[in-house]
């Protein structure tokens, strides 16, 4: 089916990709999820509709997810930044340990097949969705983040489940922050930092790691669509900075709420998949 795709089916899948390119621009930067969170599972059944192969279609839609995640974390970083919401002790202290997860992440994902990858984004998925449902804006664990090897830890584990998820992180580690005592609004500019140190070692061990793969569609770089990342990718980067403007102006909670509805209806739908 790969290669007899007509423009009836390819204009639907075009439009569907940018809708998801606004979809995933606004939550990241009004929530600090990334876009990856919304991307994957768009990009997992689109490649089912063109005949990708069940093998490769989790590790297609992760790659690619953490590619467009790029210019989308440059441009949501940038709008916080000016808003002086991004932490940059945390980002330093959290960041080697976020790069130690996101090798061994990719390296992992490169050798699981497609029900196991997409098995692990849909328990992980499952748990963001309750997070955001039932926690309470005011919630705290403690009042500052832990330090040494416990933030060092934190960050590989955020920098491991979201490089396999191909997601920016912001789904883990803004409510991670939050829960420690950082003010919601510099978690998610934080957040979408953290996205960058994710999605740039995370796309290019994807895209190494499928390089000679059979069965991927035309286009495409290793696990990484050029034609997913070109549509995608613009559309994230343009609407992000309107999704930071909205975070500093609205309360997100009964967005949040949504979206974990949505996050947990596709991860149902996914296992559903698995096990039917």
């Amino acid at each position: 089916m790969l290669e007899t795709l007509s423009v009836d089916v390819l204009v639907p899948l075009a439009a569907v990709m940018l809708g998801a390119g606004v979809a995933a621009g606004l939550l990241a930067g009004l929530l600090g999820v990334g876009g990856g969170i919304v991307i994957v599972p768009v990009l997992f059944h689109l490649f089912d509709v063109i005949g990708v192969e069940e093998a490769i279609r989790m590790h297609l839609a992760v790659g690619t997810s953490l590619a467009t995640i790029i210019p989308t974390s440059i441009s949501s970083t940038r709008a916080h930044y000016k808003r002086a919401a991004v932490d940059l002790t945390i980002l330093k202290s959290w960041g080697p340990g976020v790069l130690v997860g996101v090798a061994l992440g990719a390296a992992l994902a490169a050798q699981l097949d497609g029900r196991a990858l997409t098995g692990v984004f849909a328990a992980v998925a499952l748990l963001i969705a309750a997070n955001m449902a039932f926690r309470g804006d005011d919630w705290r664990l403690r009042e500052t983040l832990p330090g040494g090897p416990a933030l060092f830890s934190i960050g590989g584990v955020v920098g491991l489940l979201s490089s396999m998820m191909g997601i920016g992180g912001g789904a883990m580690s803004t409510p991670i922050m939050t829960a420690c005592g950082v003010p919601i609004r510099r978690a998610v500019g934080t957040a979408a930092a953290i996205g960058l140190i994710i999605a740039v070692p995370g796309a290019i061990g994807f895209a190494i790691s499928g390089l000679g793969v059979e069965g991927t569609p035309p286009l495409t770089l290793g696990y990484v669509s050029l034609v997913g990342f070109a549509l995608v990718a613009p559309t994230t980067a343009l609407v992000a900075p309107l999704g930071a403007r909205l975070t500093h102006s609205i309360p997100p909670g009964l967005l949040r709420k949504a979206f974990a509805l949505f996050l947990f209806a596709t991860a149902v739908r996914m296992i559903y998949g698995l096990i039917s």
